[in-house]
């Protein structure tokens, strides 16, 4: 079988990225829609070895295509995709809208595929960029030993905040190496050659919807009963992002144990060498589908505590490769209920 998928926000970083990972994985396509809003109507971007036109969000009737891979930003998809589901096409949603819905599945194959059973309105959310890459970690660990309680501080790329926050870092640190007046445009500090601890908007209680995100998504995905705190902070990487993650247990746990564990789950790559350079940093994970888990020590300060490093390519799986992953699970559970002839 195969299926006509249209890639909604096919221009930005994320949707292109979904184009590539389409056509790397040979997912079984009968059609691809590149499509995007009105004023990228008309443009080109590559699927494979083709080229496709961009069509109008606005003007795109979803009638007869079976999967719509969207990252077009929440107000978007607030609108549109319960008009794709609507018509009959099967919605996955890279963008934080519909994330908390109860009758949303918020799904990371690798951990809880068994969610894909709850799909009621047609849409399946795909959670935010640094909860992905921390709850593949998490999970065969939580299996196995319980996760109570997770402090994670995170490092996060600029293309997390889309394309406008990798041209703000270029022509940032341009700037700065011409001596050019440096003006903030998308950040609300300089990004080039600065750490911000600062990711979305503030809440009432101090943090930042980055880190509630982090928080309740964790517990949906994985656990209610964890308790996370996040410290969320963009860094002037251009792709990949970093997590120091600190985990407290109910059963006792030792390195040995935990590398064992790691190195067995699905979607984790452990490089964890205690030596110069034996560990995977952002630069190192561009472009792969992997979780690396580096850095793996006990943690003491609290009863069977453990410490590793989190890194992902935040472009792949953690936004396209997670997409396109759901929409295999999706075909590969016969979830479609409209196969393209």
């Amino acid at each position: 079988m195969s299926y006509r998928v249209a890639v909604v926000g096919a221009t930005g970083a994320v949707g292109r990225e979904m184009l590539k990972t389409l056509a790397e994985r040979n997912f079984p396509v009968k059609e691809v829609a590149a499509v995007a809003s009105g004023r990228s109507a008309g443009a080109q971007v590559s699927f494979g070895e083709s080229v496709l036109t961009v069509q109008s969000l606005e003007k795109f009737d979803f009638t007869g295509w079976d999967i719509g891979l969207f990252s077009p930003g929440a107000s978007v998809s607030a609108v549109h995709a319960p008009r794709a589901a609507q018509a009959g096409c099967l919605v996955i949603d890279n963008t934080s809208h519909f994330r908390m819905e109860p009758d949303v599945p918020l799904v990371v194959p690798e951990v809880n595929p068994q969610a894909l059973a709850r799909i009621r309105r047609g849409i399946i959310a795909n959670p935010n960029c640094s909860t992905i890459q921390m709850v593949v970690a998490l999970k065969p660990l939580h299996d196995r030993f319980g996760v109570r309680r997770v402090v994670v501080a995170t490092y996060q790329s600029v293309s997390g905040a889309g394309k406008e926050g990798m041209d703000e870092l270029w022509a940032e640190s341009r700037a700065v190496f011409v001596n050019d007046p440096v003006k903030p445009e998308h950040f609300t500090k300089q990004i080039a050659f600065n750490v911000i601890p600062h990711i979305d908007r503030f809440m009432d209680d101090g943090s930042t919807k980055e880190e509630w995100k982090m928080t309740v998504e964790t517990r949906k995905i994985l656990d209610p009963e964890i308790k996370v705190f996040a410290t969320c902070v963009r860094v002037p990487v251009f792709i990949g992002h970093a997590e120091a993650v600190h985990v407290e247990f109910a059963q006792p746990i030792s390195v040995g144990e935990a590398r064992a564990v790691l190195r067995a789950a699905p979607g984790v790559t452990v490089l964890d060498e205690r030596e110069d350079g034996g560990y995977v940093t952002p630069l190192d994970a561009q472009g792969e589908d992997a979780t690396f888990v580096s850095r793996i020590r006990r943690d003491p300060t609290v009863e069977h505590g453990l410490a590793f490093w989190c890194v992902s390519d935040n472009l792949r799986k953690g936004a396209a490769l997670n997409a396109v992953q759901i929409a295999e699970t999706v075909v590969a559970q016969g979830l479609l209920a409209r196969p393209a002839a």
